[in-house]
């Protein structure tokens, strides 16, 4: 059993999370544990109280309370070891790989992280993506548990600290394609709100949503963020449904998703911001479009721009549809082909 460790957080060390930092020091530590010694207030960063996800930064010091020597006490085998078929699943995915960085096409439905009741998620699924490599990758962004498309991972902390900073200082061009009731209009434009979290039911806060509200709240407004999204209106059938490319500007949680439904136009299959029952009926309303149309989401992140975090060199990955949004575009008459790479570039 060791005693108090006070440890600084080194060169080359900061902007990660405060739990993967310790499991690179104490391989032995178990998320439990590390979760148990930041609610006790036992962990702790500069004297304050932590998360096991709060991101250190380079020279802060670390509190690390007694913890068993590797011998002292046996962690519980890992239960999230990769199995054959999801490491030839993830395996898959990957578009694109050299020795910084890996992209991915994420499949609908599968989560990026674990939460409440999530044991089967990429993150977890890093062992596979180590090619070689001594550690798994490292995330640097997020998508949606049931959004598809381009996620990136770093393969080195330099370049996860790299890719970190470029998509916190919106260095990065991020498009979505989605299929929306209605036809937005005008066909090209921006959407400008605050994004505030409105409570969930349940002990866990089970359906929490974003609530947009007007910028003139934002100040008045405790935990609101200001959210901006460009959208335009490829292509659509009639007044019921339309294909959207979207930028989100700012990066907050279920931007897209409220931004849509917030002027009337959910995107099929979003059970959470556009009703799961309500059939869309030429309105401009109803997440459900019916028919041959699947009722899973139909979000996409179509493509990703940015420069390389070593060769700083500009790369792009583009990502196709998942199989149940190109069902919809082929029942609709939509090919990939049709849409501009960026139909954005004008508007920056």
């Amino acid at each position: 059993m060791s005693g108090v460790q006070n440890i600084t957080v080194a060169d080359g060390e900061g902007d990660q999370r405060l739990d993967r930092w310790l499991r690179r020091r104490f391989p032995h530590l178990s998320q439990g544990r590390i979760e148990k010694m930041c609610r006790k207030g036992e962990l702790r960063v500069d004297g304050g109280r932590v998360k096991s996800a709060t991101r250190l930064e380079e020279g802060q010091t670390v509190r690390v309370p007694p913890i068993p020597a590797p011998g002292d006490r046996p962690e519980p085998p890992r239960e999230n070891r990769v199995s054959d078929e999801d490491a030839e699943m993830i395996r898959a995915c990957v578009m694109y790989r050299d020795d910084d960085i890996i992209a991915l096409n994420k499949p609908a439905g599968l989560p990026v992280q674990g939460g409440s009741g999530q044991l089967r998620h990429v993150d977890g699924m890093g062992e596979a993506l180590r090619f070689g490599y001594d550690e798994n990758p490292r995330l640097v962004h997020r998508l949606d548990k049931d959004t598809s498309g381009v996620l990136l991972l770093a393969r080195t902390r330099a370049a996860a600290a790299a890719l970190t900073a470029a998509f916190r200082h919106r260095e990065t061009h991020k498009i979505y394609w989605a299929l929306v009731a209605g036809v937005p209009k005008p066909y090209l434009g921006e959407i400008k709100t605050g994004l505030v979290k409105a409570a969930g039911h349940g002990s866990r806060g089970e359906g929490e949503k974003m609530i947009a509200i007007h910028t003139g709240d934002i100040a008045t407004t405790p935990g609101a963020k200001r959210a901006h999204t460009l959208y335009a209106t490829l292509y659509r059938v009639a007044g019921r449904a339309s294909w959207v490319a979207m930028e989100p500007v700012t990066g907050r949680t279920h931007q897209l998703r409220a931004h849509m439904a917030g002027m009337g136009h959910p995107i099929a299959g979003d059970g959470k911001y556009g009703g799961s029952a309500q059939e869309n009926q030429g309105d401009g309303w109803g997440a459900q479009l019916g028919g041959m149309i699947s009722k899973k989401l139909h979000l996409h992140a179509r493509r990703l721009a940015l420069l390389h975090p070593v060769t700083r060199k500009r790369i792009e990955f583009v990502a196709p549809l998942p199989p149940h949004m190109k069902a919809s575009w082929d029942t609709l008459g939509w090919t990939e082909d049709l849409a501009a790479d960026d139909p954005f570039e004008d508007l920056r």
